[in-house]
């Protein structure tokens, strides 16, 4: 069993290379077409009428004695969460290059993942029927831009004409030489072997280059075409002898990850499960995430190209589970193991509003968009209450149509956007203190709450980039790398209060801090609760409840919002704006024209170090709303060499202008009028 990942730039060929291997292997009859719309694995309308991947997709075929489930990716750089998520169930990966454009920007980003992350990796050179097609030329470009341990496995003829054909190497003297000069800077002995000038047999080297392959040391060179099928053979020969199988004990404790989620015919959720250990069985309880539990009604494998049902299914299956409502994208199944998830998301930065053009389909547009968040659980909801608004978070633009189309094909649902925005946080920069006690004129609630609001201090639990940890922070918030939990606590006896009214009042706090003073959500921050007070259950003689006299979660809920909005305006917040690191791959003549442009848009490159072949990169800190410019602009600026990487960092101060994010009813300038007001009229 191999668990095997096509991954490649957008347009490289990743999904008609699929194709292709699913033809070669027996398990369809004919190729599909992107052109055409008829591929295996884009299902979508969208995906079918753009040509391009939005969701990964499973497939299964067979290579000699071994199973393969071959799972393809997106190429376009809006949709890396879903790449990423992938990245975390392989066994090996084929990386697709162009042999006409070479190594671009996306192949760049992808190959300093696997090699992060520690996959075995395989390159195929495509399209090399195409005019334009080098041999020799994309061999250096992979060894200066991607790694120097490439290994070229055979040779090519025709190129650029549809005779185009590969012939593997095998055991020529060339080879043999080429293959000990890579070999032998990670393998002490057979580096002795040759200085002292003995006799390798090739045998050795080929066993040497799988071993190097499979610790991911060793990146051997495909060349061929998906669309006339020359070099395919030769890949998947290679796929079979270099790639390392699945492991895993199928009789051990249950181990798994859950990177898809998607709904059947009937609605009901569909878990894609990669089981890295012990076995699954129909009527099976299982747990996952934080506790949750359900109980497997039916389960399918991949099997010669499509799934079937099967009664159970082992470590190194990628197996479809059904009876989990509970399960979201992300959870561990069982018992959590070494082989867990690598990797990790950077989040998204962006917000747009979406709304829906008939008003009437306002209901229906949060229910809908609650389903393609369980899918993609990177889509962040946030509904305002006040403007019956719902936004989405967003990794890029591309996302938008992905989104419309998505609603208005399976939901029916025709939506517009409005401006696209950055998402900021609010943290306090001081303390804050406000009460209300039970039985004033100015309170109309039958309630005493109390709460002070101050920022978390260093120490507290913090995330930076998905990593767990960041740097700590001042206490007046200039500086932090990351956002930290709210944390609540007591000031007051538990007996003091009911616990269903402690629940509340937390309840309440952490849902307020959703919206600061700015519309932003606040985080970094201790919110005390300081006083607290409440009438007893009280009754008439003939035992009826009286409400007026006896205080109700109710109370609770609407009078805390009002304490907590003013204690957290005595306190004061700054908003901070996301910030990512970013590092850039630049030819060095340009670098003069690049510079005042980074300027421009707020970014600080903190170093510089020379790159291959003549490149510079440089690294340092950009403003997340500043990166879709910057992507826009470095073409022309690099004459299309440069290659960008960004990733989420961590928060900083706002500069310039504060961004207002519309508020909801937390608001306290309209939420206390219109609470008075519902009480008068009571």
């Amino acid at each position: 069993m191999l668990n095997l990942g096509i991954l490649a730039h957008v347009d490289a060929g990743k999904t008609s290379l699929t194709e292709r291997l699913l033809y070669a292997a027996g398990a369809i009859d004919e190729v599909g077409s992107v052109d055409d719309g008829n591929t295996r694995t884009d299902s979508l309308a969208l995906e079918r009428r753009r040509g391009i991947t939005i969701k990964s997709a499973v497939v299964s075929f067979a290579i000699g004695g071994t199973t393969v489930n071959l799972i393809d990716t997106p190429g376009h750089p809006d949709f890396i969460a879903e790449v990423e998520r992938v990245l975390n169930v392989l066994d090996g990966a084929v990386l697709v290059v162009s042999a006409v454009e070479g190594v671009q920007a996306q192949t760049r980003v992808l190959m300093r993942t696997l090699r992060r992350l520690g996959i075995p990796t395989l390159v195929f050179v495509n399209k090399i029927d195409r005019r334009g097609a080098r041999h020799d030329g994309i061999v250096r470009e992979l060894a200066d831009k991607l790694t120097p341990s490439v290994v070229a496995m055979g040779s090519t003829a025709g190129l650029g004409t549809g005779a185009a054909s590969f012939t593997p190497f095998d055991g020529a003297p060339a080879f043999a030489s080429r293959l000990v000069d890579v070999l032998a800077e990670q393998d002490d002995g057979l580096l002795a072997a040759y200085v002292a000038g003995e006799e390798i047999p090739y045998a050795r080297l080929r066993a040497e280059l799988a071993a190097q392959t499979g610790q991911a040391l060793a990146h051997p060179v495909f060349f061929g075409s998906a669309i006339t099928g020359a070099g395919v053979d030769a890949l998947m020969a290679g796929i079979e002898e270099l790639l390392p199988a699945a492991q895993g004990d199928p009789a051990g404790p249950v181990s798994g990850t859950v990177f898809k989620v998607e709904r059947g015919q009937a609605g009901e959720k569909i878990a894609y499960v990669r089981l890295f250990s012990g076995t699954v069985s129909t009527r099976d309880r299982l747990t996952f995430g934080d506790d949750r539990e359900g109980k497997v009604t039916a389960i399918s494998v991949f099997d010669q190209g499509a799934a079937a049902r099967c009664p159970s299914a082992g470590a190194g299956r990628i197996a479809r589970l059904w009876g989990l409502a509970d399960v979201r994208i992300g959870d561990a199944i069982g018992r959590p193991g070494k082989a867990g998830p690598r990797g990790h998301f950077a989040p998204p930065s962006l917000e747009t509003v979406v709304v829906p053009r008939r008003p009437a389909d306002r209901a229906a547009l949060h229910l809908a968009l609650a389903q393609l968040a369980e899918q993609d659980p990177l889509i962040g909801l946030r509904q305002d209450d006040l403007r019956q608004e719902v936004s989405v978070s967003l990794y890029g633009e591309v996302q938008k149509e992905v989104i419309q189309a998505t609603l208005l094909d399976d939901f029916g649902l025709d939506v517009a956007f409005r401006e696209t925005t950055t998402i900021c946080v609010e943290r306090p920069i001081g303390t804050g203190e406000a009460y209300e006690v039970i039985g004033t004129d100015s309170n109309p609630f039958l309630a005493t709450v109390g709460l002070r609001v101050e920022p978390a201090r260093a120490g507290g639990t913090e995330r930076r980039a998905g990593h767990g940890s960041g740097s700590s922070r001042n206490q007046d918030g200039a500086e932090g790398s990351a956002t930290m939990s709210t944390e609540f606590r007591l000031e007051v006896e538990l007996g003091s209060l009911p616990y269903s009214f402690m629940r509340t009042i937390e309840e309440t706090v952490r849902e307020t801090l959703r919206q600061g003073l700015h519309g932003w959500q606040v985080e970094d921050c201790v919110v005390t609760l300081t006083h607290s007070g409440y009438w007893a259950r009280q009754s008439h003689m003939g035992g009826v409840f009286d409400k007026s006299m006896s205080s109700t979660a109710g109370d609770f809920r609407n009078l805390t919002p009002l304490v907590l909005m003013a204690a957290l305006k005595r306190a004061g917040t700054r908003v901070f704006e996301p910030a990512h690191r970013f590092r850039l791959e630049l030819p060095a003549d340009t670098l003069g024209s690049v510079l005042p442009a980074l300027a421009r848009l707020g970014a600080v490159p903190r170093t510089r170090a020379p790159g291959p072949a003549g490149e510079v990169g440089v690294e340092g800190e950009i403003p997340a709303a500043s990166v879709h410019e910057l992507e826009q602009r470095l073409p022309g600026l690099t004459r299309g060499e440069g290659v960008l990487e960004c990733a989420f960092d961590r928060y900083q101060p706002v500069r310039g202008p504060i961004p207002e994010r519309p508020r909801t009813d937390h608001n306290p300038l309209n939420r206390k009028e219109y609470l008075l007001h519902v009480v008068r009229r009571v």
